[in-house]
């Protein structure tokens, strides 16, 4: 275990364990400097555990905030914001106390993400709020008619102050920061977009133009947006997890977060108001983030989504089940190759990465579960499969294998599975046709362009069901 404690500060009778808090494990409380939207398990595993490694650690306390349900943070409040993160590797489990977070609070107390922000000692808000909670439409702008985006402006112009969504709040919050007269400080977006902090400054922009443009001339002028490639592969926590720590470390967790060894944090932009040093737990500064974000979104995530459809049609329901299929493995090492050709070949380390790739997806101690990869599909392949595919055609090639992710997706909105995706009225509405008709409906969702070119279309239609004969055959 990390923290310099091997055992709980407290000692009771046998039987009987103590709970994990700062009383049982005493980790000082770092002051609020950081603030981050979207408390969760990957947050946990990766800045939280950054900033826990961070040299200067204690001057860097976060507050994480829920998204739309407030469990996660009573959890981590009845242990002081302390955690467990447990690093699974092929051979075995280690275990670290983790007490970066010095306030877990409900997403819904505005009230107090206000007060932080308007509080001069808060230099960083952190997202990972998933990549559909930006309310941009697929031409980059904020999508104002949404309804989410909609209700939360009304709710903003009302003046009653109540909006609903992390971009909303988050933009309340950057009101009381001006009119507090706090001065700069940086958004970090740690959600898997490709040159996220540009998404991130568009969306909470254009919900401050929207609402107040005067407002939003302050957000150009004061806030940075640095964008990121996060990576930690980070299951759900599960039962049998929570026991796993209780037995091996000798005390009660609510709260434990699961995580591979392997971490990576790449970050581009400026700290108008400072920043812990997270280099001292290997993240890395650079002036060009685009070739690690591609590197990490199309090889990484593309992969991932790649397996979350194509593993689930074949009945698998973990990566590394889906590893295992020949098939899907013959379905990304396709999809890797035609990926490779649009990324620089000085620097990124493909052939070692893509190596670390198989070894990180092939670890079955690690249950990533295929159904939580694919949430959200129509914006994730915008993402992950949609640039591949663009770049191929623009090659004169046929970019089957990215657009094999697409069909493999088409295929699963209509397995009957449960489809959990902010456009799930527009899918099963696409559903509801047949042929090319509902290949191009179910394209506009996710590239209206790209469903204007009859090639594509076509394409994508001749590779539904793929998997599906695979498994026939196979």
């Amino acid at each position: 275990m990390s923290a310099g404690l091997d055992r709980p500060a407290a000692v009771l009778p046998a039987g009987r364990l103590p709970r994990l808090n700062r009383e049982t494990y005493p980790l000082p409380k770092a002051p609020v400097r950081i603030v981050h939207l979207g408390l969760g398990a990957f947050h946990r595993s990766h800045q939280a555990w950054y900033t826990q490694q961070a040299s200067d650690a204690g001057e860097w306390g976060i507050a994480a905030f829920t998204g739309r349900r407030p469990d996660a943070a009573a959890a981590l409040e009845a242990q002081d914001g302390l955690f467990t993160v447990v690093e699974r590797a092929d051979c075995c489990d280690s275990f670290a106390v983790v007490g970066s977070i010095a306030e877990a609070v409900d997403g819904a107390d505005v009230e107090r993400l206000c007060g932080l922000l308007a509080a001069g000692t808060t230099a960083i808000v952190t997202l990972t709020i998933t990549e559909a909670a930006y309310g941009l439409g697929p031409d980059g702008r904020l999508a104002a008619a949404s309804p989410d985006v909609a209700a939360d402006l009304a709710q903003l112009t009302s003046g009653r102050g109540n909006p609903t969504t992390p971009l909303g709040r988050l933009v309340l919050a950057l009101a009381a920061r001006r009119a507090a007269g706090a001065g700069p400080l940086a958004v970090v977006c740690c959600d898997n977009l490709s040159n996220n902090g540009t998404v991130a400054h568009h969306a909470v922009v254009g919900m401050a133009a929207a609402w107040d443009p005067a407002l939003a001339a302050w957000i150009d002028e004061h806030i940075s947006f640095v964008s990121t490639s996060v990576d930690r592969i980070t299951p759900r926590t599960t039962e049998a997890d929570v026991a796993a720590v209780q037995d091996a470390c000798g005390y009660l967790d609510n709260s434990p977060v699961v995580a591979e060894p392997f971490h990576n944090w790449v970050l581009s932009g400026d700290f108008p108001a400072g920043r812990p040093r997270w280099e001292d737990a290997g993240a890395v500064f650079v002036a060009d983030i685009e070739p690690y974000e591609n590197r990490k979104l199309w090889l990484l995530n593309g992969a991932h989504s790649l397996l979350a459809y194509g593993g689930q049609l074949r009945g698998h329901s973990t990566v590394a089940e889906a590893l295992a299929d020949p098939v899907c493995l013959q379905a990304i090492g396709k999809f890797w190759d035609e990926a490779e050709a649009h990324l620089p070949a000085d620097g990124l380390q493909l052939d070692d990465y893509r190596a670390a790739l198989l070894a990180r997806f092939g670890n079955a101690r690690i249950a990533h579960h295929l159904a939580q990869i694919a949430m959200d599909g129509s914006t994730k392949l915008r993402m992950r499969a949609v640039p591949v595919l663009q770049a191929e055609r623009a090659a004169g090639r046929s970019g089957a294998a990215a657009a094999l992710m697409i069909a493999a997706w088409m295929d699963f909105t209509a397995s009957g599975a449960a489809i959990h995706d902010p456009l799930a009225e527009g899918v099963a509405a696409a559903n509801t046709l047949s042929g090319t008709q509902r290949t191009r409906a179910l394209m506009e969702l996710v590239d209206p362009a790209l469903a204007t070119d009859a090639g594509v279309v076509d394409l994508v239609s001749a590779l539904s069901g793929a998997f599906a004969e695979a498994a026939a055959t196979s």
